[in-house]
């Protein structure tokens, strides 16, 4: 399972987010504690967003310890909103194009979790996009694809509405195809105005999602708490839809109904 933290609100170095605190993303890719392994090695990404409306991008397949151009980047970058990643593979090779943040337009996505049997719907899933998505996905990942299925479902006018039909249409087509529905997320994207976040399972485990007020007039999403200040880390419950701009965070149910049927 993955790491991850989002940050809105004003200005900061990147590095007070993905290198500085004493639990920072870069000591969770070598030392994570709420994880099934502790070691996230395969791979990392950052989007962020500056003066135009589609997001700068790095990512590289170092484990993100040991990658000081890493390090130098995020001393020297300030951002009012960004999304940073460090992939432990569930599935798909260690590639740059299976590197998390992924970025369509002005859209960033990043993701912790998977999609149960995820070989076995690959096929129908593609199929659900339109064929000007499906020339932009680069790599073979679960997380990528269901990026690409939000989009096809309406994220630009109604983004908790196409997170939900995108997993009701993966749950949906699991269970046409005679597998027992199994997704876990915990999801951050923005637009470069709003991060928004989610956190679902299909069954009783649900990946981890912390928010934070910082003392930056901002707010932070993690996998992980990155500090022991353990009284400003709020726990978001699973079946949840976070909003955050950088004067407020609202939280909405996030409900699946599954379509009945799924056309072939």
């Amino acid at each position: 399972m993955c790491r991850w933290a989002a940050y809105i609100g004003e200005q900061v170095f990147l590095e007070q987010i993905v290198t500085a605190p004493c639990h920072s993303l870069i000591a969770q890719s070598h030392h994570a504690l709420e994880a099934k392994t502790p070691t996230n090695g395969d791979g990392f990404g950052v989007a962020w967003y500056g003066e135009r409306p589609q997001p700068g991008l790095y990512r590289d397949i170092l484990p993100a310890w040991s990658d000081p151009n890493l390090k130098s980047i995020c001393k020297q970058i300030r951002s009012g909103l960004f999304l940073a990643h460090v992939r432990a593979s569930t599935g798909g090779a260690t590639s740059r194009a299976n590197c998390h943040p992924f970025v369509f337009d002005r859209w960033s996505f990043m993701h912790n979790g998977q999609i149960g049997e995820f070989e076995r719907l690959r096929r129908k899933l593609e199929a659900s996009i339109s064929d000007t998505l499906y020339e932009h996905l680069e790599g073979t990942t679960d997380s990528e694809l269901l990026f690409l299925m939000m989009i096809q479902e309406g994220l630009d006018e109604d983004p908790r509405g196409a997170a939900q039909r995108a997993v009701g249409r993966v749950l949906a087509e699991a269970r046409n195809a005679g597998i027992n529905p199994h997704l876990r997320m915990t999801a951050a994207f923005s637009d470069g105005e709003r991060l928004y976040a989610v956190r679902y399972t299909s069954d009783a485990i649900a990946p981890t999602l912390y928010l934070a007020h910082t003392s930056r007039n901002g707010h932070c999403l993690v996998s992980e708490p990155l500090d022991r200040e353990v009284q400003r880390w709020e726990t978001v419950s699973p079946g949840s839809f976070v909003t955050a701009t950088a004067d407020d965070v609202t939280v909405a149910p996030f409900e699946i109904r599954m379509p009945q049927t799924v056309a072939a």
